[in-house]
């Protein structure tokens, strides 16, 4: 059994992984304001012990360091820590100082191209909207970043004077209120940018290439799409259940 851990700009997320069957045993989530080492003692205190930990971080140096800590109390073990490689699992990064890659783009890369989804287009939907090209031979194209939909709307709260939004609004193509016209404004910022980049990048992935939507706000951003897309399954996670596994068995004697 192997656990696995992402820690997102938001959540940490966990899973007991048994590569033998490829099924998830355990599994949740915590959000960084908690009580990280009481909540994941509560957590994984039923759990037995992991043979192996693998983690993939986006976080600070002294957030991993809470979470390496909290493993080793819990048990006794320390993570293996995904760092962004050149290439691994069949993904060649496109960018030429490599670990600036985000561990959580490179690693649903690794998760669609081990699906049979390449070649496709990834979008990330989260605290950050990130959009990557993926060539059916497990070449990244490149990317961009941009700040995901919730992010857009506390910026203008914070940045402004008299925009105010009473509340989450809804998404529609004219609002006649702010606080409606803040939500709509920023997802459909989102949905542009998504849709743009596809197009631009479906020349060059072979016409018509799959869209996966990942993150947390990837099922909202879905039904506003002009195009179809499928929903990723734990893209990040599932990633670092391959790599973890191909480190194990590269670590085999003979």
């Amino acid at each position: 059994m192997r656990l696995l851990l992402d820690l997102g700009n938001t959540r940490l997320k966990w899973a007991l992984w048994r590569p033998s069957a490829d099924e998830w045993l355990a599994r949740g989530a915590l959000e960084w304001h908690q009580d990280m080492d009481a909540m994941l003692q509560e957590a994984w205190g039923a759990l037995p012990a992991p043979t192996s930990i693998a983690a993939a971080s986006v976080v600070s140096a002294e957030r991993e360091a809470e979470v390496t800590a909290a493993v080793a109390r819990q048990f006794g073990g320390e993570p293996c820590w995904f760092r962004t490689p050149a290439s691994a699992c069949g993904i060649h990064n496109a960018y030429a100082e490599p670990h600036r890659l985000g561990a959580d783009r490179f690693l649903a890369m690794v998760a669609a191209f081990a699906e049979g989804h390449a070649p496709c287009v990834l979008a990330s939907v989260g605290t950050a909207l990130t959009l990557d090209a993926l060539a059916g031979d497990g070449r990244h194209l490149g990317g961009l970043i941009a700040p995901g939909p919730r992010l857009m709307q506390a910026s203008l709260r914070e940045g402004t004077a008299r925009v105010r939004p009473d509340g989450p609004g809804v998404i529609l193509d004219m609002a006649d209120n702010t606080t409606d016209a803040v939500s709509s404004g920023c997802w459909q910022a989102a949905v542009a940018l998504t849709e743009r980049f596809h197009a631009r990048m479906s020349p060059r992935l072979g016409g018509s290439p799959l869209l996966i939507l990942n993150g947390g706000d990837g099922p909202t951003l879905a039904p506003l799409l002009a195009l179809p897309s499928r929903l990723g399954r734990d893209g990040v996670m599932r990633g670092l259940a391959v790599w973890s596994h191909r480190q194990s068995l590269a670590a085999r004697p003979g």
